[in-house]
């Protein structure tokens, strides 16, 4: 978490919502990609944090399913962002801070645990929630 962290920095240095995000290899040490929010930067709409780990991941393995695979996100995926973690196959999702107004991994849906899809991966919510929590709530008071 604290490498997605750090990659939430570098989204505010781009004037975007401070949201990092890094995606382990298998073994659960090695980082096959990493990214930030990139929206303003971009003037992409698709481009959170965690589709770009999960785009680069994919180009890094050759493959588009990313199986055996963690996702560590700063902040609870939005339903777009629980789609394609949906689809991707990971393993594994581990994210900061709850979303209460967009969140899709529990907060106000539950995307990636509904029974009705194929692939539900393992979450793990709430790691450094208050450190997630705290890089946000500066960034909106400060606009």
């Amino acid at each position: 978490m604290r490498l997605a962290l750090d990659e939430a920095a570098g989204a505010v240095r781009g004037g975007d919502v401070p949201v990092g995000a890094v995606v382990l290899a298998p073994d659960g040490t090695t980082v096959l990609a990493s990214g930030h929010n990139e929206r303003e930067a971009g003037g992409d709409p698709t481009a959170h944090a965690e589709l770009l780990a999960l785009r680069r991941a994919a180009a890094e393995l050759g493959t588009w399913r990313l199986a055996g695979c963690t996702l560590v996100v700063t902040l609870e995926p939005c339903t777009m962002c629980a789609g394609a973690i949906q689809q991707s196959r990971v393993d594994r999702l581990v994210y900061g801070a709850r979303d209460e107004k967009a969140g899709a991994v529990g907060s106000l849906w539950d995307l990636v645990r509904d029974r009705r899809l194929n692939h539900r991966p393992e979450v793990i919510e709430g790691v450094l929630a208050e450190e997630c929590a705290q890089l946000l709530t500066e960034f909106f008071r400060a606009r």
